[in-house]
């Protein structure tokens, strides 16, 4: 089974793309931003600590996030794509690490390359489900603006504002980066250009995983 971490800048189709892949290589999935925005809107004491950070754009320090993902992780008994995580160079070693004490490897760490102007572009009119948590465009909705997966109404993230994408997206540059550059080292990466419609997208990554080294 393959384990699979997926980098990108926000509103690059990690959600989307995430999902599609884990479904179509029969993997477990992890959204860290969906399961944040959970944890705030239920109010835990994560969701507290967390509330604050997100609203300013930046990503949960290492101290919190490392422990959620090597819960999730400890549950796990087949391959993953982790979505989200992880978005620092620390994040990166601590998993290295983690996967290494289980004698397991990542097998494929994939970006999704898309510009700025684009990425503004999808902000404005990404919509998510807060039941199922599926992510999208508007224009995907039905007539009465529900969700096409649970048929629950769907609507923009409190969290999309231009603003706080462009924070989002220097948090990225600054601190995910040098991740995709560790991940390159190691010769896992594959880089994705991810600007065409969204199946072209999905086929593109599943035709990485035939030829993955061993």
């Amino acid at each position: 089974m393959f384990r699979v971490v997926l980098l990108g800048p926000p509103a690059s189709g990690k959600g989307t793309q995430g999902r599609r892949l884990a479904a179509s290589l029969g993997l477990g999935y992890l959204s860290t931003g969906a399961l944040l925005r959970e944890h705030v809107e239920a109010g835990t004491d994560l969701g507290k600590q967390a509330e604050p950070i997100l609203a300013r754009g930046e990503y949960l320090p290492d101290g919190l996030m490392c422990p959620i993902i090597a819960d999730w992780l400890s549950r796990q008994t087949g391959g993953w794509v982790l979505d989200g995580f992880p978005r620092s160079l620390p994040q990166a070693v601590f998993l290295d690490d983690w996967l290494e004490r289980c004698d397991l490897k990542i097998d494929v760490a994939i970006s999704l390359e898309v510009s700025v102007s684009d990425l503004i572009a999808r902000i404005h009119d990404r919509v998510e489900c807060p039941e199922c948590r599926w992510s999208g465009q508007s224009r995907q909705l039905d007539v009465d603006g529900n969700c096409p997966v649970c048929n629950r109404p769907a609507s923009r993230r409190a969290d999309d504002s231009e603003e706080n994408f462009r924070s989002r997206h220097a948090e990225f540059v600054r601190l995910t980066q040098p991740v995709i550059e560790h991940y390159r080292r190691l010769g896992r990466l594959s880089p994705c250009d991810a600007t065409a419609p969204q199946d072209e997208v999905a086929a593109k990554l599943l035709s990485i995983f035939p030829t993955l080294p061993a």
